[in-house]
């Protein structure tokens, strides 16, 4: 198909979402604007003003002619805080919610646990990897090659759990804390770790294929090794709004424009 039709059909793809325009594209309409929710402190999706998310909601806002408006925010307790916060209710101190929040696992329990928010469009599956230095583990055949190695996780994290509720415990003696995977990575890479336990793209993005420091699958118990793919959520009732949103998403994965954006910092995509 020819760069025109295959722009002609997305056209129509995003004008057909919109017909007949409801009240939560009108509102959208009205106000000019994209309000998108991401999460602070998230390198590499969203992290001072820059990051994987930062860009895929600054591409959305484009797709749908409007401006866009960040709403950073720091995580709550869990998911569920998350969603009533930033997409149905806003939250207590005032901020909130948004038209749509990033990086949401699009998990049936949470959606069943959920019922006001409606979660979709995954675009990425994120995974639990393992980095190490070659020089201080030079072989990694399993997780039993880390017993009395130094390993960095970051706090209240999938990573840690894994990782402290291994063979009850076995490796909590040699296991440090930080505050983010970023730290711990920086640690790493200065030679005051052996290995850190963290997703892929925060690896990727920090090291992006440098051979002193290869990157492993581990198999720890309670670990999905698929991964989980994450994507987005609305209020359950902006059902334009979302087909808009996905359809945005599609095109730009068929286009590369998304892949783009991860490569840009670092990431490769992984298909959903």
């Amino acid at each position: 198909m020819s760069h025109f039709y295959r722009k002609a059909a997305a056209v129509l793809a995003l004008a057909s979402a919109v017909l007949p325009a409801h009240a939560d594209w009108s509102r959208l309409q009205q106000s000019g604007a994209l309000k998108v929710a991401v999460y602070n402190e998230f390198a590499p999706f969203s992290d001072h003003g820059s990051g994987i998310d930062i860009d895929l909601a600054d591409a959305l806002a484009k797709k749908l002619k409007l401006r866009l408006t960040l709403l950073p925010f720091p995580a709550g307790e869990n998911l569920g805080d998350d969603l009533r916060n930033m997409v149905w209710k806003g939250h207590y101190l005032g901020y909130g919610p948004a038209d749509v929040l990033l990086h949401v696992p699009v998990d049936p329990q949470l959606m069943a646990e959920n019922g006001k928010v409606q979660i979709f469009a995954p675009y990425h599956v994120e995974a639990v990897r393992l980095v190490r230095s070659a020089q201080a583990v030079p072989v990694f055949d399993g997780i039993d090659a880390l017993a009395g190695k130094r390993i960095g996780v970051e706090k209240v994290s999938i990573a840690a759990m894994v990782l402290l509720g291994e063979g009850n415990g076995r490796f909590r003696e040699n296991v440090r804390i930080f505050p983010s995977a970023a730290a711990a990575l920086e640690e790493l890479k200065e030679g005051r770790l052996d290995a850190v336990l963290a997703n892929r793209s925060e690896i990727e993005s920090v090291f992006r294929d440098d051979p002193a420091f290869p990157l492993a699958q581990a198999d720890f118990q309670r670990l999905p090794r698929k991964g989980w793919a994450v994507g987005m959520a609305v209020r359950k009732d902006e059902q334009d709004v979302a087909r808009l949103l996905q359809a945005a998403v599609n095109e730009m994965r068929e286009s590369g424009e998304l892949q783009a954006i991860f490569a840009k910092h670092g990431v490769r995509m992984v298909q959903p």
